[in-house]
């Protein structure tokens, strides 16, 4: 029996490829270089299977291979705006990706970045290395506490659910959101979460607003030089959803200007490169995208891929189909 023919586009933690090693056929592409937009569209006519991950762009041009041999995307993540969706299902090729497995991590990276910015935590940690730290001193260093403050989440799914109650719990903040349906009176209740309306309006009276909504052009730029102008200049912005939705020259302005007081970011809109006007600022912290870096995640995303992988060619539905 021939097994299916798989290409993993970049290396999966140890136990997840193991796995998929000894069901299929697979080639890992583990030179550390990702792969062009050439060979995006190859690896549709050679391999069954395209396992993707964040950085493949697998735009309609890579869907659009005249009877291509692979027809299915197993993506290894839980955002998938690098895939063109549409395109996929009009050519008929099964598109599945990650969710759930990812939640707590990302929310804890969010309360992460919101501690590192209120106590200015990146900044100091630069001088002391730098050796610029002169010791203790009473009003050096001083940030924010975010006991009984008010964090705005934009987006109201599963991670921000999670943001919420973590933030809440230990941190002892009052929770508002905004997301384009309103949750259900059970979910508000159990998160004490009061809802906004309007994204301005939320941006108002946040004192933390952490983005947690998708990518895409409905959401991009979504956070510009108007909105960081309704803020207060003591708040707060946390992104750890995707960069598309902050507009970095209005962030980096914002932030020099002191229109807002900090701003903590796990992603950008063009990765690996960072704006370069970020860089240099003392008020924003910069995380690698670290949001599912953990060995338990990670792990946990390539078994349920692989999983997405098994039910396409046993022929049963796609848990996590997208297309």
């Amino acid at each position: 029996m021939t097994l299916p023919k798989i290409l993993i586009t970049r290396p999966w933690p140890k136990g997840a490829q193991a796995y998929m090693q000894a069901k299929y056929d697979v080639t890992v592409n583990d030179s550390g270089v990702p792969l062009t937009h050439d060979q995006l569209i190859q690896a549709m006519s050679d391999y069954d299977c395209v396992c993707s991950s964040l950085g493949d762009q697998m735009d309609a041009a890579v869907f659009a291979v005249p009877n291509a041999r692979a027809r299915m995307i197993g993506h290894y993540g839980a955002g998938y705006e690098n895939i063109d969706v549409a395109a996929a299902k009009a050519a008929g090729i099964t598109v599945s990706n990650t969710p759930d497995v990812l939640t707590d991590a990302t929310a804890d990276i969010a309360l992460m970045l919101m501690l590192m910015t209120s106590r200015r935590a990146s900044e100091g940690e630069r001088q002391l290395r730098a050796g610029q730290w002169k010791g203790w001193g009473t009003t050096a260093l001083m940030g924010q506490s975010l006991e009984g403050k008010t964090l705005g989440l934009v987006g109201f799914g599963r991670i921000a659910q999670a943001t919420a109650e973590k933030a809440a719990r230990a941190l002892g903040m009052k929770i508002a959101y905004y997301s384009r349906r309103q949750a259900s009176a059970d979910v508000e209740a159990a998160l004490d979460a009061h809802y906004v309306p309007s994204l301005d309006g939320l941006a108002a009276v946040a004192d933390v607003l952490s983005l947690h909504t998708p990518g895409g052009a409905e959401t991009r730029h979504m956070v510009d030089a108007r909105l960081l102008g309704l803020m207060k200049p003591t708040a707060i912005l946390i992104n750890t959803a995707r960069g598309s939705v902050v507009k970095e020259d209005d962030l980096a302005e914002a932030l020099k200007a002191g229109t807002i007081w900090a701003a903590g970011l796990d992603v950008y809109e063009h990765e690996p490169d960072v704006h370069p006007a970020l860089l240099p600022l003392t008020n924003a912290v910069l995380l690698p995208h670290l949001g599912s870096a953990t060995v338990e995640t990670r792990e946990a995303m390539g078994m349920r891929a692989a999983t997405n992988v098994d039910l396409f060619f046993a022929g049963e539905p796609v848990r996590d189909r997208v297309a």
